[in-house]
């Protein structure tokens, strides 16, 4: 039997601007370091999510390129990089610049087959008074990433109340764009770095049942 394929992309920054860059590598917070982590211990759900699926599940998470200052067209690449390597039942998953990224490439342009899922977690959007220069040639306005709902054969928007890095309203705004994605919300999950995200497991393998 064909193990149920799960592509996850994980999160990032980049910068129009090289100096923008230099500056917020002398001024980021050190999350990786446990001590100074905003977040709890440091750990994430990410580190466990092959064991916690199982062996029905194949979890493909590639390291995408320069995660500190990353580029539209690199990330592009890479991605493409893997197609031959995925099958139409895969389910799709971008948090943070991640999901950014994934709303962007289906508002231009689509993979060579239909994906089964889409999955958007804490996605920023070109939206009136936020600035864009954490977010680089990322950003899309939400009207314009409408057309991903054609891309997959079901799209998923998540999105915590107490993200303190991309406003809540961001992920309430391509819903509101995208009105036949399914829009989960959550009160505590903050940019979904924890170590427990059982919930994400419960829709990952609901979805693997769907045909």
């Amino acid at each position: 039997m064909q193990k149920q394929q799960v592509f996850y992309i994980h999160g990032g920054e980049s910068f129009e601007k090289h100096e923008d860059f230099l500056d917020r590598l002398k001024t980021a917070s050190l999350w990786h370091l446990p001590e100074q982590s905003a977040f709890g211990n440091g750990k994430k759900w990410t580190a466990t999510l092959a064991e916690d699926l199982g062996e029905d599940y194949e979890v493909i998470m590639p390291p995408m390129p320069n995660k500190q200052n990353a580029k539209f067209i690199e990330w592009k690449i890479w991605f493409e990089r893997h197609f031959e390597f995925l099958n139409e039942n895969v389910i799709l998953i971008g948090c943070s610049l991640g999901a950014m990224f994934l709303a962007k490439y289906f508002s231009e342009g689509e993979m060579p087959f239909k994906p089964k899922v889409i999955i958007l977690m804490a996605g920023a959007y070109r939206l009136p008074g936020f600035s864009d220069k954490d977010c680089g040639e990322f950003l899309v306005e939400p009207d314009k990433a409408s057309p991903i709902k054609d891309k997959a054969s079901k799209i998923v928007i998540i999105h915590s109340k107490d993200d303190p890095v991309v406003p809540y309203e961001h992920g309430e705004t391509l819903a509101k764009a995208i009105p036949e994605a399914e829009f989960i919300t959550f009160d505590n999950k903050n940019h979904f770095l924890i170590e427990d995200f059982s919930e994400l497991l419960a829709k990952i393998r609901l979805f693997a049942k769907t045909q």
